[in-house]
């Protein structure tokens, strides 16, 4: 009978993981913040042309 231990993660593949890990929050904070700043430029353009139109 053998006694195996419950696989773990080796060292370096758990630092390959939290790299990996760190990459996509990155990616992921980075479109979330671009999706951010065009949705407020969008509601400043709509807002000008409400403007302009109500002047007229």
């Amino acid at each position: 009978m053998t006694d195996k231990s419950p696989s773990r993660p080796k060292q370096g593949q758990d630092q390959t993981r939290e790299a990996r890990l760190k990459a996509a929050l990155k990616a992921n904070l980075a479109r979330r913040k671009a999706q951010a700043r065009s949705r407020k430029s969008a509601q400043a353009v709509d807002s000008d042309e409400t403007e302009n139109k109500n002047k007229d």
